[in-house]
């Protein structure tokens, strides 16, 4: 029988628009768009490179809620509200995901809100981060 949790964080968005911060559904995890808001203060930085980190902090959180880990992010999917930060912010995601290196998106749309300057998506299969890795590279 397929096993599925729904996680939430208590935020007001997740309320109003009816979706949960993560869905695991078995060993695959689905973590919704996620910005840089610091759960407890309610605040969202207006420094780039801290909003980004604190992304990162909620995401881990939420993965840590169903025994995972970015180790096991297979994707990502990243949005950062202006071009002229794409530098700054895929240098952090370098760090972060360094030796994990998950398919990945990058793109630059407007986002919910002018405050938001970063937001990420993950898709994880718990379990990956542990897992046999096989590089290939092609020439394109």
């Amino acid at each position: 029988m397929t096993n599925i949790i729904k996680v939430k964080t208590g935020s007001k968005f997740e309320e109003q628009a009816s979706y949960s911060r993560i869905v695991a559904v078995d060993n695959w995890i689905y973590v919704s768009n996620t910005a840089g808001r610091n759960p407890q203060t309610k605040e969202i930085p207006e420094d780039l490179r801290e909003q980004t980190f604190q992304v990162f902090a909620n995401i881990e959180a939420a993965l840590a809620a169903v025994d995972a880990s970015l180790q096991d992010v297979v994707c990502s999917r990243v949005f950062i509200q202006d071009p002229a930060d794409v530098p700054v912010v895929m240098a952090i995601i370098g760090d972060k995901f360094r030796g994990v290196n998950p398919a990945s998106t990058v793109t630059c749309p407007p986002l919910g809100s002018t405050v938001y300057k970063v937001e990420l998506e993950v898709t994880a299969y718990r379990g990956a981060g542990n897992a046999q890795v096989q590089e290939i590279t092609v020439a394109l």
